[in-house]
């Protein structure tokens, strides 16, 4: 019985571009490392194989935080071959790996990512008359509706770049997001994203838009086509921080999570707010708070 990989690629459909490639990629690596090792067919696949595959990893010297997500891919490729029948037991359900050291992102302070966006505003407001270059000037609109959403709403980029029209209410101030594993959620948006969107809509989509563009997708790209998260990298490199630092879109999101929480937010609401099925993975951003609380405690009070 061989390996089916394509089946298992197939079954995760609901989940984001980036989360495939990263699965297919971990799962054929772990199929060519058993095809080689004498482990030819899933059926023989034991903890033993598996504690063996673990310790080839770590001679190839990937850090914890990569095997742990290796090995997360590879319990997810055996418990699909073990609910379609093709192996009789689930061996990824024993396989333990260390977790990985927590990486607590770096984040823009509330007046440097303030700053980012005035001038984004400000290039967007200065730029020459449309006649000399309309598609300059909607690209430009279409960049500041992009920071604005990214930061004002807290959106993964692949929930930003997936935006229809419809999906923002300008009247309302809400934008309805579908996230990971097809979860809608409704998010408050405030008076400068509504702004920066309704300005785009306007004056920037119909100067992009060709005949085959996708008639409802919100952002587009020069070409007419839907907005890609790379597009969107190149939106965040083109508008760096007041320091000369570039952003990824990500960042922005943790800016959201972490201002709202420096603001006194409720740690419940930020998570609905992000759309997170668990607590504890919007729990990081209370570290983040307490590290700039900290250092503002040490940077000014006389007995720290």
């Amino acid at each position: 019985m061989p390996w089916d990989v394509e089946g298992f690629v197939a079954s995760l459909g609901s989940r984001s571009e980036h989360t495939r490639r990263a699965y297919e990629h971990d799962v054929r690596e772990f199929t060519a490392w058993a095809e080689r090792g004498g482990c030819p067919d899933p059926s023989i696949a034991d903890r033993r194989a598996l504690r063996r595959y673990l310790g080839y990893l770590d001679t190839r010297g990937f850090a914890r935080r990569s095997v742990a997500r290796k090995a997360a891919a590879v319990r997810a490729y055996l418990r699909y071959l073990h609910r379609h029948g093709e192996v009789e037991v689930d061996a990824g359900r024993t396989m333990r790996t260390p977790k990985g050291e927590a990486r607590l992102p770096r984040v823009p302070r509330r007046d440097e990512a303030a700053a980012m966006l005035e001038q984004a505003q400000e290039a967007a407001s200065t730029l020459p008359g449309e006649g000399d270059d309309p598609v300059a000037g909607a690209l430009a609109r279409r960049d500041v509706a992009v920071l604005e959403l990214l930061y004002g709403a807290g959106l993964r980029v692949s929930e930003c770049c997936g935006l229809s029209t419809g999906d923002v209410d300008l009247g309302r101030g809400l934008v309805t997001v579908l996230g990971k594993g097809s979860k809608v959620r409704r998010v408050p948006v405030g008076e400068p994203a509504c702004a920066a969107v309704a300005e785009y809509v306007t004056r920037g989509r119909p100067l992009l838009e060709r005949p085959d563009s996708p008639p409802h997708r919100l952002f587009l790209n020069r070409r007419g086509r839907p907005l890609t998260p790379r597009d969107a990298r190149r939106v965040l490199e083109a508008h760096p921080l007041p320091d000369g630092r570039t952003l990824h879109p990500h960042a922005l999101r943790h800016a959201y999570a972490t201002h709202l929480l420096e603001g006194g937010a409720d740690l419940r609401a930020v998570q609905e707010l992000l759309g997170h099925a668990d607590l504890a993975t919007t729990q990081i951003y209370t570290h983040l708070t307490r590290d700039r609380l900290r250092a503002v405690y040490e940077a000014t009070h006389p007995r720290a």
